[in-house]
């Protein structure tokens, strides 16, 4: 037997290559979970509403711009939605439904994100599915679970920020200028959502390709930011204390927050004693190390305020780029407050490559979205698709629905 070493070499198959999901999400939590099982080879079918599709199409500015000059789907779309297939398809009506449901009859999963018990009217929840697919893994995303005083209600991930807690941890602090409770500047808890709602999906997925046994998957958003609370949760379980909002500090930790230099702001993240005796070297202290009232990390909490102006007046003598080079050669984690341009132009993200062009026909630019941050030595990610125009693979699903 000979190999021809001319011909061209496959890249790797996704590690979920077969996997086949039915996408009956729109906005980000479920998106988000599809777009991950998407990068790592699965095929995924997004169904959207006929001529409206995810009502993130049209959340914008920004819009990407059409081939004719007009605008097109919404930058926020682009995000989440890479690696899909979409057909519009009215679940409302007995064919889309119909049609929907055959499409269940092979898939290996299901997510949705519609109210508590919104689509049995359809046949298209658990039960129904799970009836005449009983391997399916289907996941329900919703604000507050199927169960419970509130599972009836509306979730979005603001409010749910306020209502789980996060809000009351995040701004400044009472008394500072402009404290608030204040909102992340991006969407973490349907962001969190979508990443549990992708590791339990492939845990059920496991699961039933060793017994045969599908199940439904119940992720809440309230519940997800109650998770991510993580250690201001487990602080206040074991002091009875609530925590408060602290600006760029750290509860547990210091100094843990920005300092000045003479042109702009570094972040200082000291982890341990031996990187606090590690930074008053660098700066030219050694003997604060050694302070009774910093040695260590619970002292350092305690005198925060006096050991962040000490450190204040020493940060500020060294311009931005003079003090991250001094510190790291000392082994003391920092870094600049970037902007997002800065980000995708610091030379660790253009060596990761984490841009991602893909070029769409109808548009007249190639999309841009963010990697995906998964890296697997055997099976890495792949950029089949870019996020898709409504309905662009119409005939091609429906097409394999005829009989």
């Amino acid at each position: 037997m000979t190999t021809d070493r001319s011909a061209p070499i496959a890249p790797p198959a996704g590690p979920l290559a077969g996997i086949k999901v039915l996408d009956l999400s729109r906005v980000l939590a479920g998106p988000w979970a599809t777009q991950t099982l998407a990068d790592m080879g699965a095929e995924v079918i997004k169904v959207e509403r006929p001529g409206v599709g995810d009502d993130t199409r049209q959340w914008g500015p920004p819009f990407t711009t059409a081939t004719d000059g007009s605008p097109s789907d919404a930058a926020y779309f682009m995000c989440a939605n890479r690696g899909k297939k979409s057909v519009e398809l009215d679940m409302a009506s007995d064919e889309g439904a119909k049609a929907i449901r055959k499409l269940a009859t092979d898939a290996d999963i299901v997510v949705e994100n519609f109210k508590v018990g919104g689509l049995a009217k359809y046949g298209l929840d658990y039960a129904s599915l799970s009836a005449i697919n009983p391997c399916l893994v289907y996941c329900s995303i919703t604000g507050f679970g199927q169960t419970g005083p509130d599972a009836h209600r509306a979730g979005y991930d603001y409010m749910i920020q306020a209502m789980g807690g996060l809000m009351s941890i995040t701004g400044q602090p009472d008394g500072a200028d402009g404290a608030e409770p204040m909102k992340v500047g991006v969407a973490v808890v349907d962001l969190f959502t979508g990443l549990y709602a992708s590791n339990a999906i492939l845990a059920a997925l496991w699961h039933a390709r060793r017994t045969g046994e599908g199940q439904h998957i119940d992720i809440a958003l309230f519940d997800v930011q109650a998770a991510m609370l993580a250690n201001q949760a487990t602080n206040y379980f074991v002091s009875g204390k609530v925590p408060t909002r602290m600006g760029n500090a750290h509860p547990n930790l210091a100094p843990y927050q920005p300092f000045p230099g003479s042109d702009g702001m570094v972040i200082i993240a000291v982890g341990n004693d031996g990187q606090f005796r590690k930074l008053c070297e660098a700066l030219g202290q050694p003997e604060l190390g050694h302070d009774a009232r910093f040695a260590r990390n619970a002292d350092r909490v305690a005198n925060r305020e006096a050991l962040a102006s000490l450190l204040k007046d020493m940060t500020i003598r060294h311009s931005m780029t003079e003090l991250m080079t001094l510190l790291e050669d000392h082994g003391v984690p920092c870094g600049p407050i970037n902007r997002i341009d800065q980000v995708f132009d610091e030379p660790q993200a253009i060596h990761r490559s984490l841009t991602v062009e893909q070029s769409r026909n109808d548009l007249d630019a190639p999309v841009k979205t963010v990697a995906s941050p998964i890296r697997m030595s055997k099976t890495p990610v792949r950029y089949d698709r870019p996020p898709p125009a409504l309905g662009a693979d119409n005939t091609e699903i429906m097409d394999k629905l005829k009989p």
